[in-house]
């Protein structure tokens, strides 16, 4: 009786020939990437997209060699129900690996065309957050897929893998308690790509932190905070609760000095010396340099100087570096300026001469 694993009509002849078949595979796929990349190169075009799929299909055509060169072979019922589902498996597994590799490459060009280091670069952050958003929810959807597909040819977890399917994932995920704060991020997180409460490299306020968004993920968002720690948020935090954009529009701010000085204070020259203090600094964008008195205290007055820049960075650094200077110029030039205390002290009689005259009066 033969056993269930062994083969039949196997000869060195066949061996060699399903040998030859994956060498040739091999090289086939070696020239056409070759060719593939002298063609994009001609034409002035940068092979992103081939180093990135280079593997996956590599072993896709060896897998599909391997079929080829198998399928005249005679195999035990056991040894060919194993090699069935192990074949369809390892075919769904590095299509997926194609898929992801490709969606990758994708990304990147996309994002290459819209330059995110320049100045005014609200354009391109929307494209690049889009994109994130968009690839990381692509991501999971085929994933759960590929999952799902390779169940299905599993005999005893077929059952598993078609309701998988029918479901689609997410009806069975909302039924779990466990899994509806993914589910509402990732739902968060797709309505976030189209109505654009928060883009990349976006400057916040969340929590009392001044940060920049420096990546959104699936179901979180990593906010870098001015001291280079990380805030790390969900997604359905900036769609629920307030907090501040200072670049929605665009990166454009006006930033704020405020000065207290003394009430009897000549505010002209201070507001000279201010003006002329932002107008020499580079930071400046040329458009607002004003000094007013925004408040009035028995003690002091308020002026709140308004300055703009290009962006919070420059904004941040020339408040700091005007800030300075007009302290430094109220020291030097002008010491009466700043800010004293009162205080009315009454004359009184001296308690012995007052003692001593009521005495002498009563007597």
């Amino acid at each position: 009786m033969q056993s269930d694993i062994s083969l039949h009509h196997i000869t060195p002849m066949a061996a060699i020939s399903i040998a030859i078949s994956v060498a040739v595979a091999f090289l086939l796929h070696w020239f056409a990437y070759w060719a593939a990349t002298r063609i994009f190169r001609r034409i002035g075009m940068e092979p992103v997209i081939l180093p990135a799929i280079y593997q996956p299909t590599r072993w896709i055509i060896v897998l599909m060699a391997l079929a080829a060169g198998i399928q005249p072979l005679t195999f035990s019922p056991h040894v060919e129900a194993i090699w069935s589902i192990s074949s369809k498996m390892l075919f769904i597994l590095l299509s997926g690996w194609l898929i992801f590799a490709a969606m990758r490459a994708g990304r990147i060009l996309l994002e290459r065309r819209s330059d995110i280091t320049v100045e005014d670069n609200l354009k391109a952050r929307r494209q690049h957050t889009r994109i994130r958003i968009l690839y990381r929810v692509t991501q999971f959807v085929i994933g759960f897929l590929i999952l799902s597909l390779m169940l299905i040819m599993i005999p005893g977890v077929r059952t598993v893998g078609v309701t998988l399917m029918a479901s689609a994932g997410l009806a069975g995920l909302a039924v779990g308690a466990a899994a509806q704060p993914a589910l509402k991020n990732l739902i968060a997180g797709i309505q976030m790509a189209f109505s654009e409460p928060i883009r990349l490299d976006d400057v916040v306020i969340v929590e009392g932190e001044w940060g920049r968004i420096e990546d959104i993920k699936l179901t979180y968002v990593v906010v870098r905070i001015w001291d280079d720690r990380r805030l790390i948020v969900p997604v359905s935090y900036f769609l629920e609760k307030p907090f501040q954009n200072w670049t929605t529009k665009t990166s454009d701010l006006l930033g704020t000095v405020f000065l207290y000085v003394d009430p009897a204070t000549d505010i002209e020259p201070i507001r000279a010396r201010f003006v002329e203090t932002v107008r020499a600094s580079s930071r400046w964008d040329g458009r607002v340099a004003i000094l007013q008195v925004t408040d009035h205290r028995s003690d002091a007055l308020e002026l709140r100087g308004l300055l703009s820049a290009r962006n919070a960075g420059l904004a941040f650094d020339l408040r700091c570096e005007v800030r300075e200077a007009m302290m430094n110029y109220l020291r030097s030039d002008m010491p009466q300026a700043l800010v004293r205390s009162r205080h009315r002290i009454e004359a009184g009689e001296d308690f012995a001469e007052a003692f001593t005259r009521r005495s002498a009066a009563a007597g």
